[in-house]
């Protein structure tokens, strides 16, 4: 008993790994399909001064594309400036960079 519970738990870690490489939008791993083109969004009127807008992107859920919508910031210093996110293509695999500020 004790053996087969031994073999057992690299199973479930190696299974656990796995899981993580698909959750691209989210800054780590590879997505085989490509991304669908951004979605138009229509952002208003800042809710009060010093706000940036940060524009949405798609996040890959696992198993498709999810649409993270944009939202207004504050920037965390003065003279930031946000840079969006991207995904990359990597020889056909697919890699999202998170948007940072600078």
């Amino acid at each position: 008993m004790k053996r087969q519970a031994l073999l057992l738990v690299p199973l479930v870690a190696g299974l656990s790994l796995a899981g993580c490489a698909a959750r691209s939008g989210y800054g780590y791993g590879y997505v085989n399909v490509a991304p669908p083109p951004p979605q138009v969004e229509f952002y208003g009127v800042a809710p009060g001064p010093g706000y940036v807008w940060v524009n949405g992107y798609w996040s890959w859920g696992g198993s498709r594309y999810v649409w993270a919508p944009g939202r207004w910031q504050r920037p965390p210093r003065r003279h930031a400036r946000w840079e969006s996110g991207r995904w990359e293509n990597r020889h056909g695999r697919y890699v999202y960079r998170q948007g940072h500020w600078r």
